[in-house]
């Protein structure tokens, strides 16, 4: 959070009941928080700083096109087609926080299909050279429940920025 321009946009990206939104929303940023459930939403009305969206985030056409946000939340969510579009959401200088599960979960339960399970590695792969990685963690996690999660968060690269070598040190 410290990563996000003070008072910046957020997109909470499958948001569910809105945990992300909330705690956003109650540091002063404006938050856009999307699901297809609209139930879920419900729990989400009168919040200040959060404006609700039901958008099918499956359907032939991407709700977000063309719009930035100062960062991108997602968590337990995964839905490969749609990756590249929410990386392009991503303002240069925002940040993407995006945790999910990942191959070896389905010892521990649900998710357990590898449609909604990332490979080792894959976040990163993903994101690829736009974004410089802040932080990045795979493998088992307690939680209520163990799972096995990739998280990672990653500020976008301004166009005209150049990654500079790290240096050796002795």
């Amino acid at each position: 959070m410290p990563l996000v321009a003070p008072g910046g946009t957020v997109l909470d990206h499958a948001c569910g009941g809105g945990r992300h939104a909330r705690l956003f929303a109650a540091q002063g940023f404006r938050v856009v928080a999307v699901d297809r459930s609209a139930d879920a939403l419900a729990a989400l009305a009168g919040v200040p700083g959060v404006e609700t969206r039901c958008e099918d985030l499956e359907g032939a056409s991407w709700p977000f096109a063309g719009q930035c946000f100062d960062a991108v939340v997602v968590t337990n969510y995964l839905f490969r087609p749609r990756f590249g579009d929410l990386l392009a959401c991503v303002a240069p200088g925002g940040v993407l926080i995006y945790e999910t599960f990942m191959l070896g979960n389905e010892r521990f339960g649900r998710p357990s299909s590898p449609e909604f399970l990332l490979r080792p590695g894959e976040l990163l792969e993903r994101i690829g050279a736009g974004f410089t990685v802040v932080a990045f963690e795979q493998g088992v996690v307690a939680r209520p429940r163990a799972a096995v999660v990739q998280r990672v968060c990653a500020v976008r690269r301004a166009a005209d920025s150049v990654e500079l070598p790290i240096a050796a040190t002795e």
